[in-house]
């Protein structure tokens, strides 16, 4: 499946909150979609699931309009949508059969979730007396249960302690593996780089930078390289020694020396020069933007 979003705009009165948005996304793959608080994420989802339409563009699955009657979209909000007084099952098989899910199917569709996701103990519990991280575990169950072909996934680590998050990892990883069409928006750049491949940064309705995560990385100056040692004020003295003119400068911090090229070309004389000045490294490597770096690039001062 390949979904297309063209060219959509939305306004709330005065305010234009997407202008002129277009992205594609295909099964088999997450989209990380970033954007800070009030930069549209939100809106662009509901424009795709059909919550409301757009002013114009169009939102496409295979060539033909998306019909979200018609396509199983499952969508895990960042704000939790479930009923806290009434019973867990009780609620999913509720919703399942709101999105056509006969309860037969939904029945199994949870008890097979609830064992993946290790909450089988409450799932005759009402929701409000669960921890914060297992109710987000029930909010997920309540996004899959109808096996979706479409999952949106908004901040999916929320409130998760790092046992729980590696259970969800796990089935982030399965509907990729299994051919979902995955659209995964966090503040967390470090999940975003772990599941997504490409992504898209929006900001004021706009999207501001897209494509693959590694090549934007490489589109960088790559004349910066770290050299990890256990003695980082002996490597720079030696490095500092050779006199050499193709670097410009030298910093130590830590257990980590990181030298300024006078060009990006001039990686391998490097590596030359630590070859021959013996020096002890437990790691070379180009020091790369983080993807939190770039956000902020594409973000600061503009919303």
């Amino acid at each position: 499946m390949i979904l297309s979003v063209n060219a959509i705009t939305k306004s709330f009165g005065e305010k234009q909150v997407l202008k002129g948005v277009s992205f594609t996304a295909e099964s088999g793959k997450a989209l990380g979609i970033l954007g800070r608080n009030g930069a549209g994420k939100t809106t662009m989802i509901r424009i795709i699931m059909g919550v409301f339409g757009a002013d114009s563009g169009t939102v496409t699955l295979d060539n033909a309009p998306l019909n979200p009657q018609k396509v199983k979209i499952g969508y895990l909000p960042e704000e939790r949508g479930l009923y806290p007084k009434k019973r867990i099952t009780e609620q999913l098989i509720y919703f399942a059969e709101l999105r056509g899910t006969d309860k037969k199917t939904a029945l199994e569709n949870a008890d097979r979730l609830f064992k993946k996701l290790q909450v089988e103990q409450y799932k005759n519990a009402k929701l409000e007396t669960l921890s914060k991280g297992n109710q987000q575990k029930i909010q997920l169950i309540a996004t899959l249960i109808t096996n979706p072909d479409i999952v949106i996934l908004d901040e999916p680590f929320s409130g998760l302690d790092p046992v729980n998050a590696a259970i969800l990892k796990d089935i982030v990883k399965e509907l990729i593996a299994d051919g979902k069409l995955v659209l995964f928006s966090s503040h967390q750049m470090n999940y975003i780089e772990e599941f997504c491949d490409d992504i898209l940064i929006l900001n004021g309705g706009e999207i501001v930078l897209s494509g693959n995560i590694q090549k934007i990385k490489r589109s960088y100056a790559r004349n910066i390289i770290e050299i990890k040692s256990e003695n980082p004020d002996a490597v720079k003295e030696r490095l500092n020694g050779a006199k050499s003119d193709f670097i410009k400068h030298i910093d130590a911090e830590k257990n980590t020396v990181t030298v300024t090229l006078a060009d990006e070309n001039d990686k391998s004389k490097l590596i030359e020069l630590i070859a021959q000045a013996q020096i002890d490294a437990d790691e070379i490597k180009v020091k790369e933007p983080t993807l939190n770096e770039i956000f902020v690039s594409y973000t600061e001062g503009r919303i």
